[in-house]
């Protein structure tokens, strides 16, 4: 899948642009929906299947005290899209600029930067553009005159409740694990690159990866049975998510990752940690020797759920 980050950078010919347009956080089910829908367009009439996104949440620039946490990392949102078959991503820096254009404005540039647009693809209730101007009544006023065709497609259900990316939040808070699957049509897992610590996992005879986690929807604190993929190999993982209250005093939130039977570096690598169940709360020890028994406890807890 190509990256782009603006309309004029599509090198397509003479073949028509079929659209998805979203902000697209966890590509849910419903973001699914929307997707497939734009494959299968581009697809049937020879045209580009382009998802096009954004680089952060619109409210970090029009609503910054509001912004929600995101559910995936840019990576793993990337690699979702590529899977349902978009073959070109245009991820647009949304900046103060361009959160002053018009619905209108937006779509009338895609029109002249990307090519013809065959069709478009968003949710029925999307509204996008200065003081969200923009929507699928406004889609289908321009698609009559620039010839496209609109697709507003319907929210999903899932026990009742529209499938979003609201709900899946909620449910990454609280632990429901199988909520929040269900809804992403995959299983959860928390994705971030792996940065310098303070080292005190290696003093205790654990050593850690420690995931960057910023901007990211956690899971509550303490420590889970997880497992992931490094060069091909699966690790299973005692997964801490807290504040170290043993040894640290600040409120900084880690997560940090032991992988079993693992030995290497893997500073500034990348890992997607799929979470398979809570093992305990996180609580303050006595001592860094008691804490060192208690990861030994834990450590033994996700062996024996190999």
């Amino acid at each position: 899948m190509k990256i782009i980050h603006a309309a004029k950078e599509i090198a397509h010919g003479s073949r028509k642009v079929g659209l998805a347009i979203g902000v697209f956080d966890g590509v849910h089910l419903g973001h699914q929906q929307i997707i497939r829908q734009t494959v299968s367009d581009a697809h049937g009439h020879d045209a580009l299947a382009l998802v096009v996104t954004f680089d952060k949440h619109p409210s970090a620039i029009v609503a910054p005290d509001r912004v929600p946490p995101q559910i995936f990392s840019r990576s793993q949102k990337l690699r979702a899209i590529e899977a349902l078959g978009a073959e070109a991503l245009l991820e647009i820096p949304f900046n103060k600029d361009f959160s002053e254009k018009s619905g209108e404005v937006f779509i009338r540039e895609l029109a002249r930067d990307a090519g013809t647009i065959h069709s478009v693809c968003v949710g029925a209730d999307f509204v996008f553009g200065h003081k969200r101007s923009g929507n699928v009544e406004l889609l289908k006023k321009l698609g009559a005159e620039l010839y496209f065709r609109v697709h507003g497609m319907a929210e999903l259900a899932l026990d009742g409740k529209t499938v979003s990316s609201t709900r899946i939040r909620e449910a990454i808070r609280t632990g429901n694990w199988d909520a929040a699957s269900q809804m992403l049509g995959r299983p959860y897992a928390i994705c971030g690159r792996i940065v310098e610590g303070d080292r005190l996992g290696r003093q205790l005879g654990f050593p850690t990866a420690n995931l960057d986690a910023a901007n990211l929807v956690l899971p509550p604190k303490g420590v889970y049975a997880a497992s992931t993929k490094f060069n091909g190999q699966v690790y299973h993982v005692a997964l801490n998510i807290g504040t170290r209250p043993t040894v640290a005093a600040g409120p900084q939130l880690r997560v940090e990752a032991h992988l079993l039977d693992f030995a290497g570096d893997l500073y500034h690598t990348e890992l997607e940690m799929e979470i398979s169940s809570k093992l305990r709360n996180e609580q303050r020890f006595a001592s860094p020797e008691a804490l060192k028994e208690q990861i030994a406890r834990d450590v033994a807890a996700v062996r024996s759920r190999i």
